[in-house]
């Protein structure tokens, strides 16, 4: 949910060295409420046209009709999702003043704040058209706006031939018998590019950000920064290794017809891009499916399909395991690196109720053996212990301690999230634990080196003591990620006494099973059990032969390891560092894109909430 900054009304700024805090950030012309000649068309109008078939010869791949792939998007709903105005609810019992919510609108709904309906704190206070929430037009006549954030976008509102262009990446030149589009065309880079996104995709509260002793560090709250995060990342930097936002959330493809009617005029062979816009929010995309229509129904499929394939290419699981166990002795240093392969922060954005965690689960046959963040899908939440290791960004308030309170939000009580590639040190971006250590190179790690130890149980027996070379044990990593967690739904449920939001919420989520953990990478392997009982002398440990943790392909020659599996491929990254065959490096082999995963929108418990764990 988009929050105030630069738009936000004087008064709040009025008073104090707080008001000194704006001076670093340029004013730029951001479009205000009934400013606009020319209003927005709307979506609906762009369906005709922009929903075609394929290519002949990509008639195989995902339909990549810019409208069709919007429509299923939460970009296309943003101004439907029922935990955004279960978090506007909260955030309006907050606000020092009731202008503080707009921004949210202002991101979520274009439309409705372009037209003088910032002030809605709910859906019912939102038209029809409003709630087609990032809308076409948003995105094809916004211009350039330094320094992007807080959704201050400036739309463009010269008319040409009674109708203001659509900016892309193409021109129609009259001539050589070709008829205009519908509509004027104007080229303009800007619509590719990652400061397009950073407009909605950094956001800054007026809260000031203050440090552990509540002493402030004359900056405004930097409450989300997916865009700044790729900005000083090493996928910013132009060269070979140079990936957009767009590059994975709007796949390029080798051609593409211009329109349903014309598609021999209009096809750019030159390539064009698919309007996935995808991001990890699968629950919510089914709850809005099971009121959707038929048509909208099969964008949804459609969105919820490449959906899963888009997660499992955020992260790389490598997983080091012994060649063989002595139960009685435990399982000491189980190796597991956990790689961002996103070009963010892993997991990015809104960080209210997001968590993402390692789960550990062994078995003897039926029966668990050791574990660490086991998911329970009854109490729909992890195991709580000791190994435990989460993936968050907890802000909070400094002087009250409470969090999932976005407005009131100052301090970053720990910010284990993992960095993206060549991050580079900065007040806004830095991760706030001591979990990570800057590299040689003077940047951030954009992975997660870890091991986990188990202590013997020598009171288990051979399950079939006939056959003492049948037995196993089965070890299972899993990266899970939850966007609202049952706490944070709870809260906003619990803590809203403005309107019926968080409780319709509550109810909905639990009709629905709540929201399920997304497997963003896992593997599985069977380590031969060698004894059971009480330790045995002269035993041999694990050899760690784990690779380059940057470095996510797989060793030359290396082979499969029987009995493991790791959603892609599972290899034995050529035995251990002296030779000697024991020990052995698993990862899971996920195609790696350059960049991935954007991830938005909402989070909250505060008095009654448990506290996370701080791993």
């Amino acid at each position: 949910m988009a929050t105030l900054g630069r738009g936000w009304p004087r008064a709040i700024l009025a008073g104090g060295a707080w008001a000194l805090l704006g001076a670093g950030r340029a004013e730029a012309a951001a479009t205000e409420p009934l400013e606009l000649s020319n209003a927005l068309v709307p979506a609906d109008q762009c369906e005709y046209c922009h929903t075609f078939q394929n290519a002949p010869d990509a008639a195989t791949d995902p339909l990549y009709a810019p409208y069709f792939s919007w429509r299923g998007s939460m970009m296309a709903n943003a101004a439907v999702d029922p935990v955004f105005w279960a978090g506007v609810a909260i955030a309006s019992q907050d606000a020092v003043l009731p202008e503080e919510t707009q921004a949210c609108i202002r991101c979520h709904s274009p439309r409705a704040f372009l037209e003088g309906r910032g002030d809605a704190i709910s859906l019912a206070e939102l038209t029809v058209q409003d709630r087609a929430g990032v809308e076409c037009e948003a995105c094809h006549r916004m211009v350039a706006d330094e320094p992007p954030g807080n959704a201050q976008y400036t739309i463009d509102d010269v008319a040409v031939n009674g109708m203001v262009p659509r900016r892309g990446p193409w021109s129609y030149p009259p001539g050589e018998g070709i008829p205009p589009p519908p509509h004027e065309a104007l080229v303009d880079s800007f619509i590719g590019s990652a400061q397009l996104c950073g407009t909605c995709h950094d956001v800054t509260t007026d809260r000031e950000r203050v440090d552990a002793q509540g002493v402030g560090l004359g900056v405004g709250f930097n409450e989300q920064r997916t865009y700044s995060e790729w900005a000083a990342s090493a996928y910013a930097v132009q060269g070979d290794g140079f990936a957009s936002c767009q590059s994975c959330h709007m796949p390029a493809v080798a051609d593409a017809p211009g329109c349903r009617d014309n598609v021999n005029v209009y096809a750019h062979a030159q390539g064009a891009r698919r309007h996935d816009l995808l991001g990890a929010n699968r629950f919510v995309i089914e709850l809005l499916e099971a009121e959707a229509s038929v048509l909208d129904s099969q964008a949804f499929d459609h969105s919820l399909t490449l959906l899963d394939e888009f997660v499992r290419t955020a992260a790389t699981l490598e997983v080091t395991v012994p060649d063989g166990i002595h139960m009685g002795e435990g399982l000491a240093d189980l190796g597991v690196i956990v790689t961002n392969e996103t070009g963010h922060k892993l997991p990015t954005g809104y960080s209210e109720g997001r968590v993402m965690w390692l789960e550990v689960v062994t078995r003897l046959g039926d029966t668990e053996i050791w574990t660490s963040g086991r998911w329970d899908p009854q109490t729909q939440t992890w195991e709580e212990d000791d190994q435990l290791r989460t993936y968050q960004g907890l802000a909070v308030e400094q002087a009250t301690g409470d969090t999932f309170h976005l407005l009131r939000n100052d301090y970053w009580e720990e910010d284990t999230r993992i960095p993206p590639l060549g991050l580079t040190p900065g007040l806004e971006t830095d991760p706030q634990t001591e979990r990570y250590a800057l590299l040689p190179d003077g940047t951030w790690p954009n992975y997660d080196e870890l091991s986990y130890a188990f202590d013997g149980r020598p009171e288990l027996e051979d399950p079939t003591p006939d056959d003492p070379d049948d037995d196993a044990l089965e070890v299972s990593v899993r990266l899970l990620y939850v966007i609202n967690t049952r706490e944070y739904v709870e809260f906003l449920s619990a803590d809203n006494v403005t309107n019926q939001a968080g409780t319709d919420l509550e109810a909905t989520f639990d009709a629905a099973g709540w929201a399920p953990p997304l497997v963003l990478a896992d593997y599985t392997a069977n380590i031969p059990i060698l004894s059971f009982g009480e330790p045995t002398s002269g035993s041999t440990g694990r050899e760690d032969t784990t690779g380059d943790p940057g470095d996510t392909a797989t060793s030359a020659g290396s082979t499969s390891l029987p009995g493991g599996t790791a959603g892609s491929e599972t290899t034995l990254d050529g035995g251990s560092a002296d030779g000697d065959g024991t020990g052995c490096s698993c990862r899971t082999n996920h195609p790696t894109p350059p960049a991935g995963l954007w991830i938005m929108l909402l989070g909250g418990l505060g008095a009654l909430r448990r506290r996370r764990r701080r791993c």
